[in-house]
């Protein structure tokens, strides 16, 4: 029997990443369309929180045929701004975007490299649920970074052009900020890398991943 997913997501990108994976399981998964207005954002202080407000919007929704449904929430946790704007990244790139993310740490400099991305240290952080017929399943992924001075690249999307991931072991761990690692971007951002390049680091890819996990094969 034809195992499928349903994608609550506006975003192409996400969405391809997620048939890739899930194809590796034989599920198939297909685009979730709602009509406007019908998914209402949380006032939420977690992503988890987020998610599964936003699943139990959509659960009505769900195709006559059937299937699993599934939603992605991510965020951007800066420590120096004691988690902002985590919950609320969408709605700050929007307003102040990455050339507002830049000045909010401008006085945040060092002439140590090291020091400087301890200063500046980040996270994104993902949440994926799954809403498999019966109960909802959660997978995490999580990618350890660093604030850029200025924007660089033209690729990815929302706050990619700072985002400078933490290098990862042999094992596609990440590292500790003043630890070299088999893969490094060497202080590039998410948008000036290939997408190949970002998807070792990505922290939505190691949310589907975790997910997938939990998921039993056919």
């Amino acid at each position: 029997m034809e195992r499928i997913v349903w994608f609550l997501t506006g975003n192409a990108g996400k969405l391809e990443e997620a048939r890739h994976h899930f194809a590796s399981m034989g599920i198939e998964v297909r685009g979730l369309e709602v009509p406007d207005g019908t998914i209402v954002e949380p006032q939420a202080t977690s992503l988890h929180d987020v998610a599964t407000s936003k699943i139990q919007q959509a659960l009505p929704h769900l195709p006559q045929e059937g299937g699993m449904l599934m939603v992605e929430d991510a965020g951007l946790f800066v420590s120096a701004l004691n988690g902002f704007p985590g919950v609320y990244s969408s709605y700050a790139h929007e307003t102040i975007g990455c050339q507002g993310m830049v000045k909010l740490l401008s006085h945040l400099v060092s002439e140590d490299p090291l020091q400087a991305k301890k200063l500046r240290a980040c996270h994104f952080e993902a949440v994926a649920a799954l809403w498999d017929g019966e109960q909802i399943l959660y997978g995490h992924g999580v990618c350890p970074g660093s604030i850029a001075m200025e924007l660089q690249g033209d690729g990815g999307f929302g706050f990619d052009p700072v985002f400078i991931p933490s290098d990862l072991d042999e094992h596609g761990e990440p590292l500790s900020p003043e630890t070299l690692g088999a893969l490094s971007t060497h202080g590039q951002t998410f948008a000036s890398v290939s997408l190949e390049t970002k998807h070792a680091f990505s922290h939505r890819r190691r949310a589907l991943d975790d997910l997938l996990q939990q998921l039993p094969r056919s």
